[in-house]
């Protein structure tokens, strides 16, 4: 089974952007160049339709040709504008454990708050990588959106500090074990 990676930007007070959406405090350097080196190794991406629109208004439909497969969940739009790009409208958890039962590289979760909030509950994130950016946001869209999210202990498996400021820290989730499982 593959993981579910929850990859994202974030202010150090947790907003993943400003309440509006954008996300132009967020400094662009160095840290770049390695995100993108990360993409081609996973199998599948998929975010929420506010993400998605983030380059569709600049013209972008198919924001992650290096990955095979680009899912977007959205109860509003109708169809694909690239045929790259499939929309699912409803189940998200659902297909979640599908991708992840699939062959391949991980399924990055690259954004939506409610997405991640929804996935979050149902237990389906494995990862959390944060971009930890060097700024106050004061309010925005938070890393989960949504009620029902538990506290849940997270295990640093690696860090990585760029000039810029930017800090990446790379989270397993850790969850209990079942009553005969190995555990996690």
């Amino acid at each position: 089974m593959r993981a579910m990676i929850y990859y994202v930007a974030a202010s150090l007070d947790g907003f993943i952007a400003h309440p509006d959406g954008g996300f132009d405090s967020f400094p662009m350097g160095d840290h770049v160049p390695a995100f993108f080196a990360a993409l081609p190794a996973f199998g599948a991406v998929v975010m929420g339709r506010r993400t998605y629109e983030v380059g569709l208004k600049q013209g972008v439909t198919s924001p992650y040709p290096m990955i095979p497969e680009q899912v977007v969940f959205s109860r509003t739009m109708t169809a694909s504008p690239d045929p790259a790009v499939r929309l699912v409208a409803d189940d998200a958890v659902g297909e979640v454990a599908r991708l992840k039962a699939a062959e391949g590289g991980p399924v990055w979760l690259c954004g939506g708050a409610q997405l991640a909030g929804q996935l979050w509950r149902a237990g389906q994130i494995d990862e959390v990588w944060v971009k930890l950016n060097p700024v106050v946001l004061g309010a925005g869209i938070p890393l989960f959106e949504g009620a029902g999210v538990q506290s849940t202990a997270l295990r640093l498996g690696q860090s990585r500090r760029f000039d810029s400021g930017v800090i990446e820290l790379r989270y397993r989730v850790e969850r209990p074990a079942a009553a005969g499982d190995p555990g996690v």
